[in-house]
């Protein structure tokens, strides 16, 4: 069965210097309109009470653009393209998602071209050509090939890089793989990142950790350099560098195990856990300070090193994509509970990776524990009716699923049994 899905392709960007120049205006221009946008819509709903449509915002730009001729600099596809960005964060925050803010100057700047980009024969093997409205010819390095139909570009900076992001409509063929129906249930942990119920662990690379003493010898002489001064804006580029490096390492970790996960398994079990309750502050207030702070500081770190929630969104595409899906469980007890004898008490977790029931003496890996109760907990719910739809849950032993499943290995980040 063929769907049609949406897919992003994004490269870097090779400038020169006047295409450079040409960026930052453009990103400039739809920063200041961004902020214009969201201050016109504030406005009109708590004087008025009324919501200002996509129409709305557009004609408030055609009478800017008259008055202040330098946003005409910028392409009008990319300009109208921020009212339609600013109605889709508008639709996300009613769905759940933070209000829109105002942009600041030296963030990510960033705009998109919906129209009139056209491929061009690439310069050699990895460098590719790509005519944009009024920037003409760019250069990128491309590291792969581009497929679908291309929807629109957008071209953001991260520091001193420049980057283009591809989003094309491509035809899938979405057709149930011979692994559909192996279920495994995978505890997240801060020792051990993931813990799969079969008995397979994965250790990830924790970039944060490794390079968080420098990070902080930076940021500690940065704070003391004047502001806009030349040294500023190095430490600025050196940093903004370093958190890239981080960025894209856990990046790569999170897309070679959430492909690997996705090639070998049709149903993923998670916990149902709430990430930013769990990294609230302790802090408190000054009436009434919170206890263990600086541990609790601590565990927020590890905890978005993790990033479970990148976790989250890239294996639930990638699941999707081969008819597979990703299941949410309660996590209540699960690393409390026994998953031989079902009895519950916070005793049986001795420390943090050992568990021994109090009731049977089963003694296993505490992750490894919670790993099995994520899975029965998914069975006991789905189980019967799964049985009753005629299909069948197919769970392996662990030297028999090894041998099915391809090995995973990445870098730092490994898997062992």
């Amino acid at each position: 069965m063929l769907d049609k899905r949406i897919k992003s392709f994004r490269f870097e960007l090779k400038l020169n210097s006047r295409q450079k120049e040409l960026c930052k205006q453009y990103g400039g221009i739809c920063r200041y309109v961004w902020n214009k946008f969201l201050e016109k819509k504030r406005e009109a709903y708590k004087i008025e009470g009324k919501m200002l449509t996509e129409f709305d915002l557009n004609n408030f730009l055609t009478d800017w653009k008259r008055k202040l001729v330098w946003l005409r600099i910028a392409p009008s596809q990319a300009l109208q393209q921020v009212s339609k960005n600013l109605y889709q964060a508008f639709k996300n925050f009613f769905n759940g998602f933070g209000y829109p803010r105002f942009k600041k100057k030296g963030g990510r700047d960033s705009f998109r071209i919906p129209k009139g980009i056209k491929l061009l024969p690439q310069l050699s093997k990895k460098i590719g050509v790509v005519q944009i409205p009024k920037l003409k010819k760019v250069r990128f390095v491309k590291t792969r090939e581009i497929e679908g139909k291309i929807k629109y570009v957008t071209i953001s900076r991260e520091g001193d890089k420049w980057f283009i992001s591809f989003t094309c409509e491509v035809e899938m063929e979405i057709t149930p793989q011979e692994n559909n129906f192996f279920v495994v249930g995978i505890d997240r942990g801060i020792t051990i990142s993931l813990q799969l119920s079969d008995g397979g662990r994965v250790k990830l690379s924790k970039p944060l950790k490794k390079y968080l003493s420098k990070l902080n010898w930076l940021m500690e002489k940065f704070s003391r350099k004047e502001k806009g001064s030349s040294n500023w804006w190095k430490l600025k580029r050196k940093i903004q560098k370093l958190c890239r490096h981080m960025a894209n390492k856990r990046k790569d970790d999170m897309h070679k195990i959430t492909t690997w996960l996705a090639n070998n398994h049709g149903i993923i079990v998670l916990e149902a856990l709430e990430t930013k309750n769990m990294m609230r502050s302790a802090k408190g207030t000054v009436e009434n300070p919170g206890k263990n702070v600086k541990a609790k500081s601590g565990l927020n770190r590890s905890i978005a090193d993790e990033a479970w929630y990148l976790f989250q969104q890239l294996l639930e595409y990638k699941m999707d994509w081969r008819g597979g899906k990703v299941v949410y469980v309660d996590p209540k007890h699960t690393s409390q509970k026994c998953s031989r004898c079902k009895h519950i008490s916070k005793n049986n977790r001795k420390s943090q990776a050992s568990f021994t029931c109090e009731r049977c003496g089963f003694k296993i890996n505490a992750d490894l524990n919670a790993g099995k109760n994520i899975l029965s907990r998914y069975l006991e719910a789905a189980g019967h009716a799964v049985i009753a739809c005629g299909r069948r849950v197919k769970i392996l032993s662990l030297n028999q699923e090894l041998e099915y499943r391809k090995p995973f290995s990445t870098g730092n980040a490994a898997m062992s049994v």
